[in-house]
């Protein structure tokens, strides 16, 4: 019997299906696990119709494009095949021989190659248009229409995107088929057909004979270019419209040369390409390429002498020297829809003739703003927030803590606040039951006055573990949070020991206390099969091999606020700072989403994270950089801290953009009458919208084109003296009593300076408390131009050189053992001016335990500054020795309650106050001066000095 022997080259080849399976496999699973995964995590947060809508539009979507480019690139490459001469002439080259005997030899693989690839290729690009062709096709009307075409304005913001992005498709797919077809064609010796002849040196020569292309060849060819030049025609119909959103050397939108030549151009052009279309499906009977060719080069010409130089010509010679009386009425209609799509159309603009000088009670009328006067500065802050209410070393604040509002005592509180959460890399063993099964969630919300401070701490309105203060009960845990980046496993079988770490004390004896996660979010993965699947999607095997794993297990992940808000609704753009609130006994993170486009009609575009950048901005989450010229802030939407639970509400019920998303994902947005009466409480005007809105308001706050383009009016954000930077000055949220009204509104605020210059041009505020009807109100004070009024940066200059400032702080400022930190600059519109007030910040140097505390105030109005210990000490040193109000802040020295100094105690229980807080001053002076401070020991020693006497005027000695 003879064994057959096989090459070890034939037995390797033999593995290669083998492993090629395997390999694919793998990769179906990895696709499965993801897609599985993921169908689990929506089901469990309640949004499944976000993620099977997505996944089978994208589905549809790949499929549809990739079949349409495979069948086309198929189709034609089969085509040739079959229109391929009978007999094979002699080839040029080598290669171009070897591909005439593929296509040959080989017909199958030849044609289903070049189709798989181009098709998956133009699937995978099909499918990430999912969010485009949604909005196309539940697109709502705007209900108006541009003023050039007559078109509704969903047309640009639905339509366009999705009709730009077809026929980009099909040109390509037409092109493609066109060089694929013509390849094939030449490689099989349809377009030119050789014969070999000898040389007079006996070399072989090759020669061309007949007709330069079969006719087979031809009409394939001629059917495809003419298929091509329509869909060219098509495209140049199309944009026309793109004008509107295309910027120009004065703005976005249709200007005088885009309406008189360049839309004239494209109807030209598409007229043209029909007609070179025409005359190509006429070469399939004419046969006749020099005509065809002569009208593809005469398009050419006409595209750049119509499209490139008559445009240039008109707006040189016809335009630039009249400028502005031919752009007057494209300018407003510039000016009218960006107004529009921004939101800022109702701003309400009124001149200020501000007040520079001070008299003694001038601030008697708007006594009831000072109080909301925030003097802790959120940036400056958290560190003193880690020292005294960290607790542990594994908890942390944010870098930037948040602004809210609380009603305590019945009245409505400014309040500075952080949520406590876990600061994994602390960890002094990360191992991975410490990482995912024990440390799992944070504890507490920790708030503080914000116009109030406590000796050596803020006057806290909560915190410490567990909470105790004035805010109201609330479940503490936080499991979600924006430092929850890593996955955590928890549940446990009922009367198992609980392993996550719960609070540092609380326990038997003093020892930690335990908790078992029974909250209603995360997945469970009590089966082996999606142990399994999550094992593969995180790479972590421990998942399958853990006994911390069982059979009540869950896993949560993607727990960071924002993360689960942009996976829930992909169709928003999310503020870049989210905030907790104490909401109805749960802490609750509020996110802003907005509706956004950069296809609003003739409104002029900016870059989201260039508007929103400021100071503050990088110690948060940056905004993509994106085109935008419209923006809303359409939803409101909250994320439960304990379980994960994201809510949606309709906050603008007029957004076209909102309700055709609320049509395509039904059920997924609450309508807004289900926000609570305390939620609306904590909703406030979002930051990033005011910023954009402000750097429109720069130059879209005149009306007036001929002013708009001589730009004699521009404003800009100054930028920030404080941090010294570049970087501009951020918004401040403050509770501000406006020229007029009767009571200070929360309100978010920012200052404006002329172009080019630092003097104060105008102050904009936004009415950002949601509980009032008049949420959302712009209202700028516009400074008089023959008045200079000093800007921020002049106003931190005054401050710095003032010589009883630089006094007070000289012990702090010459490498003393404490240092001074500036706080954030606030303006405020009172006593028929702008005041400008300034904490100071000391902190220890020489101990690892420092922490900022609020030491001084600054204060400046008209060209008057003065330095206090106190708000209240340095307003009255500025008017006169009497502001005519009455702070209400707690001092510096005071005795260490929650409730404000009285202004003017009397009796003998007010002579006993002061005494006391005369001697903590002298025990703090004295601890001073064993540590060699000689700056603090100094100014104790004055503040002891201060309380004696006011004691002593007290008793009316």
């Amino acid at each position: 019997m003879t064994e057959t022997l096989r090459s070890p080259a034939t037995t390797g080849r033999n593995w290669w299906p083998l492993v090629a399976g395997v390999a694919a496999l793998v990769v179906a699973f990895a696709i499965f696990a993801r897609i599985r995964t993921d169908w689990l995590w929506y089901t469990s947060i309640g949004f499944r119709t976000v993620f099977t809508t997505r996944l089978a539009t994208s589905v549809v979507l790949f499929v549809v494009f990739a079949v349409v480019m495979a069948a086309l690139v198929a189709a034609n490459l089969l085509l040739a095949q079959r229109l391929r001469p009978r007999v094979r002439s002699a080839e040029p080259s080598q290669l171009l021989d070897r591909f005439g005997d593929i296509m040959d030899l080989r017909r199958v693989s030849s044609v289903v190659i070049p189709a798989v690839v181009l098709g998956l290729m133009a699937g995978v690009s099909a499918a990430s248009q999912v969010d485009t062709f949604l909005a196309w096709r539940r697109g709502t009307s705007f209900g108006l229409n541009d003023p050039y075409f007559n078109r509704d304005v969903s047309f640009y913001v639905f339509d366009y995107p999705w009709y730009r992005y077809v026929l980009g498709f099909l040109m390509t797919a037409f092109v493609v088929s066109t060089l694929v077809a013509a390849v094939a064609h030449f490689a099989m010796g349809a377009l030119r057909s050789y014969r070999v002849v000898p040389s007079e040196n006996g070399q072989p020569r090759l020669i061309r004979q007949g007709a330069p292309m079969g006719s087979a060849a031809q009409v394939h060819i001629s059917v495809l270019m003419a298929i091509v030049l329509v869909i060219y025609g098509l495209s140049n119909l199309l944009d026309r419209y793109g004008f509107s959103m295309t910027d120009n050397s004065l703005f976005t939108g249709i200007n005088y040369t885009d309406d008189n030549s360049r839309v004239i151009a494209k109807l030209v052009m598409a007229a043209i390409s029909f007609i070179c279309a025409g005359l190509f499906a006429a070469n399939v009977w004419l046969r006749r390429w020099r005509i065809p060719l002569i009208s593809l080069v005469l398009m050419l010409v006409s595209s750049i002498i119509i499209g490139g130089i008559y445009p240039a010509i008109v707006q040189r010679f016809n335009v630039k020297p009249d400028e502005p009386i031919k752009e007057r009425p494209y300018i407003e209609e510039n000016i009218k829809a960006t107004r529009a799509a921004f939101g800022i159309e109702d701003v309400k603009i009124q001149d200020y003739s501000a007040k520079t000088t001070t008299s003694a009670g001038q601030l008697r009328a708007d006594a009831e703003a000072l109080p909301g006067i925030r003097l802790v500065d959120p940036v400056i802050v958290p560190p003193t927030f880690e020292q005294l209410q960290q607790v542990r070393g594994y908890y942390a604040f944010p870098k930037v803590l948040d602004v809210d509002r609380y009603t305590i005592d019945g009245q409505f509180t400014d309040a500075v606040v952080a949520a406590r959460e876990l600061e994994l890399e602390a960890l002094p063993d990360n191992s991975w039951n410490n990482l995912h099964t024990v440390f799992t969630h944070g504890y507490g919300l920790v708030a503080a006055y914000g116009n109030r401070w406590n000796g050596d701490s803020p006057a806290w309105i909560s915190g410490d573990i567990p909470t105790v203060g004035a805010l109201p009960e609330h479940e503490p845990r936080i499991y979600f949070g924006e430092r929850s980046e890593n996955f955590a496993v928890v549940g446990a079988p009922a009367g198992t020991d609980p392993v996550e770490l719960d609070t540092p004390g609380g326990g038997d004896q003093g020892a930690e206390k335990r908790n078992t996660y029974d909250g209603k979010g995360g997945v469970a993965i009590g089966n082996w099969f999606t142990r399994a699947l999550y094992a593969l999607r995180f790479a972590d095997i421990n998942l399958l091999l853990s006994n911390r794993v069982n059979s009540e297990s869950k896993i949560l992940y993607d727990r960071q606020p924002i993360e689960r808000v942009r996976k829930v609704a992909p169709w928003l753009t999310v503020d870049s700072d989210a905030y907790p609130a104490v909401v109805d006994g749960r802490i609750l993170w509020i996110v802003d989403g907005y509706t956004t486009s950069g296809n609003y009609p003739n409104s002029t575009q900016l870059d989201l994270r260039t508007a929103t950048s400021d100071s503050v901005a990088d110690q948060r989450m940056i905004q993509l950089s994106q085109p935008v010229n419209y923006m809303r802030n359409s939803v409101k939407a909250v994320v439960d801290a304990a379980d994960g639970t994201v809510t949606l509400y309709q906050w603008d019920e007029e957004d076209p953009i909102l309700r055709t998303w609320m049509d395509v994902y039904p059920g997924t947005v609450q309508p807004k009458s289900k926000v609570s009466a305390q939620l609306l409480q904590h909703l406030r005007y979002p930051q990033d919208l005011f910023k954009v809105q402000r750097q429109i308001l720069g130059r879209y706050h005149v009306t007036d084109a001929n002013t708009w383009y001589q730009k004699s009016d521009l404003w800009e954000v100054p930028n920030d003296p404080v941090k010294g930077t570049q970087q501009k000055e951020p918004p401040y949220y403050l509770s501000v009593k406006w020229p007029g009204d009767d009571k200070p509104i929360f309100s978010q605020t920012a200052v404006f300076v002329p172009k080019g210059r630092e003097n104060l041009g105008a102050y904009l505020s936004v009415n950002a408390d949601a509980s009032s009807p008049n949420y959302g109100e712009l209202r700028v004070l516009k400074l008089s131009d023959s008045q200079q009024i000093p800007g921020p940066g002049q106003t931190y200059n005054a401050i710095n050189t003032n010589e009883t400032v630089a006094e007070r702080l000289r012990p702090f400022k010459n490498q003393g053992s404490a240092a001074a930190e500036d706080g954030n600059l606030l303006t405020i519109p009172v006593g028929g001016g702008l005041l400008y007030v300034q904490p100071i910040y000391t902190q220890q140097q020489v101990t690892s335990g420092g922490y900022p505390a609020l030491r001084f105030v600054v204060v400046r109005f008209g060209d008057q500054v003065a330095i206090g210990d106190t708000l209240q000490e340095a307003l009255d040193k500025v008017f006169e020795g009497d502001s005519g109000a009455v702070t209400g802040e707690k001092t510096a020295t005071g005795s260490g309650t929650d409730q404000p100094a009285p202004a003017a105690p009397t009796g003998a229980e007010a002579v006993t106050q002061q005494l006391a807080n005369a001697e903590a001053a002298f025990l703090r002076a004295d601890k001073a001066l064993t540590d060699g401070d000689l700056g603090t020991y100094g100014s104790e020693i004055e503040k002891a000095r201060k309380f004696v006497e006011a004691a002593q005027k007290a008793s009316g000695s």
